[in-house]
């Protein structure tokens, strides 16, 4: 009824008025955050990540605490507003991993994927990893880090922790390498609005990742 519809207008017309922290510390508006959330999540973001937020080759696990921009809920609303690599948002987050064929000889690649495995004890071939690490060094610590524990600023994934977005296994590691793949995420705040991207955000954050 009219005055059911007025009450949700009037917690809509708060979420819209603060900023996630000032939502967060509300213990009603929280929790009506991370219902709405949960709502659109279901109608905007299963398609991708999955109805249990638990992601699938190319999408992110959203349960996790593995972010490649920041799992801080200012981070995720960042990411949620303007999206990844979004045509039609010039504050879209960006990262664009050259393709290394066009780099480094097929060997090396073979020797890199072999390193990169290593780093968290997947199976690997060790006669390749010193090569491997030394190509790592030259070509890949500048945006993954020398730990190779990746750097947010850049998007650049963790590498040692067996979390893989294209797939695992060396093979798997020199395809992304030779010619890495670069997905899109849509920018949602021209869609959905603040108050439901400030849900959606509010909602991931609290799905047990969120830092």
């Amino acid at each position: 009824n009219a005055e059911i519809a007025a009450g949700r207008q009037g917690i809509i017309d708060q979420i819209k008025a603060k900023d996630v922290h000032e939502i967060l510390a509300d213990e009603n508006l929280r929790q009506y955050a991370i219902a709405g959330g949960a709502a659109a999540f279901r109608v905007n973001c299963v398609q991708c990540h999955g109805s249990g937020a638990q992601g699938a080759p190319g999408y992110p696990n959203l349960n996790d605490d593995d972010w490649l921009w920041g799992g801080s809920v200012d981070d995720i609303l960042t990411t949620i507003r303007h999206g990844v690599r979004s045509p039609d948002d010039s504050e879209t987050r960006v990262s664009e991993m050259p393709a290394f064929a066009d780099v480094l000889e097929p060997q090396q690649v073979r020797e890199v994927a072999a390193y990169v495995v290593s780093l968290s004890g997947t199976p690997h071939d060790p006669a390749m990893v010193p090569e491997g690490q030394k190509v790592f060094s030259e070509n890949c610590a500048v945006c993954h880090g020398g730990d190779a524990k990746g750097m947010r600023e850049f998007g650049a994934p963790n590498l040692t922790d067996a979390i893989w977005f294209y797939g695992s296994g060396e093979d798997a590691i020199a395809r992304q390498v030779s010619h890495p793949k670069h997905g899109v995420m849509p920018a949602w705040e021209a869609r959905l609005g603040d108050a439901t991207v400030k849900q959606l955000a509010i909602f991931v954050h609290s799905l047990g990742g969120g830092e």
